[in-house]
C-alpha cells in the first residue's frame, strides 16, 4: 500500500519550487496577497456548494498559500512552518485552559480582552464591513458591553429605524442619512449576534431567496407576455406574491 502524502512532502515540494521554478522563486509576501484572498473565497464557494471534491481541491490551494508564505519567511530567517504549527498549538491550548490545564472555562473573547489595550487591536480594517461590525460587537461583549438578551437590540433597531424615518421625512440626504442608515445596519447586526445568527449568513440566505424568487417572477412574466421594464409595480407585486404562494405550497 502506498504511503499517504504528508505535510512534509508538501513542504518539500514548495521548497523545491522556490529553487527551480522562476515564477515561484519570484514571489514575495506582498505579491501573494491577492492569491491568498482569492483562494479563501474559493474555499468558501466550495463550502456553500457542499461539494467535497471541490472543497478538497480548494483547501489544497489554500494550504499552498500557507506553505508559500512559511517557506518565504523561512528563507528570510524569520520563522518556518514548524514555528507556525507551534504557535497554533500553543494558541489552541491557551483557548481551552479547562481541557489542557486546571483553569476554569472562560469565553474566548473575555480571555482575549484581558490582553488587548483596545477592542480594535488586531482586527483587520479590510474585513467586509458586515463581518467587522459583528466582530467589533463580539469584542465589546467580551468586556461586558452587551445586552443580556435580544430585547435591548430589538428596541435599538426600532429606535434607529425611527431616526431614519425622521431623516427621510425631513428630506435628508448625503452624510447625515448615510450615518443614520449605518446606525440602523449596525443595530441589525447586533440583533443578529444576540439571536445567535451571523449577519453575513443571514443576508446571504436572503440574497439567495431573492434571486430564486425574482427568477421565477421573470419566468412568469415571459410566459404571460409581460415586459418587466414596462409593467407597473402593482403587476410585479402580484407576480411576486404568486411566486411566494407557490413556494409555500411546495414546502
Amino acid at each position: 500500500m502506498q504511503d499517504k502524502t504528508t505535510l512534509e512532502d508538501a513542504l518539500a515540494v514548495m521548497r523545491d519550487l522556490r529553487r527551480r521554478c522562476d515564477w515561484d522563486a519570484a514571489q514575495t509576501h506582498e505579491s501573494l496577497r491577492p492569491y491568498l484572498i482569492e483562494e479563501s473565497h474559493e474555499v468558501d464557494e466550495a463550502l456553500r456548494a457542499g461539494d467535497d471534491r471541490l472543497l478538497r481541491e480548494e483547501l489544497g490551494d489554500l494550504l499552498l498559500q500557507i506553505l508559500f508564505h512559511s517557506v518565504i519567511a523561512e528563507e528570510r530567517g524569520a520563522f518556518d512552518l514548524y514555528a507556525v504549527a507551534e504557535t497554533l498549538v500553543t494558541k489552541m491550548k491557551g483557548r481551552h485552559p479547562h481541557l489542557y490545564g486546571d483553569a476554569a472555562r472562560e469565553p474566548w473573547e473575555r480571555m482575549k480582552a484581558k490582553r488587548r489595550a483596545s477592542i480594535v487591536d488586531g482586527l483587520p480594517t479590510g474585513l467586509p464591513a458586515l463581518h467587522r461590525a459583528y466582530r467589533l460587537q463580539e469584542r465589546a461583549a467580551g468586556v461586558g458591553f452587551d445586552w443580556p438578551d435580544t430585547t435591548g437590540p430589538t428596541d435599538k433597531v426600532e429606535e434607529e429605524l425611527n431616526e431614519v424615518r425622521t431623516e427621510l421625512a425631513a428630506g435628508g440626504s448625503g452624510e447625515r442619512l448615510t450615518s443614520e442608515l449605518g446606525d440602523l445596519l449596525f443595530a441589525c447586526v447586533n440583533l443578529c449576534r444576540k439571536a445567535g445568527v451571523h449577519p453575513a449568513l443571514a443576508l446571504e440566505h436572503s440574497n439567495a431567496a431573492f434571486v430564486r424568487r425574482f427568477r421565477s417572477v421573470e419566468a412568469l412574466a415571459r410566459q404571460r407576455g409581460i415586459a418587466l421594464g414596462e409593467a407597473s409595480l402593482a403587476t410585479l407585486d402580484e407576480l411576486w406574491d404568486e411566486v411566494k404562494r407557490d413556494e409555500r405550497a411546495r414546502a
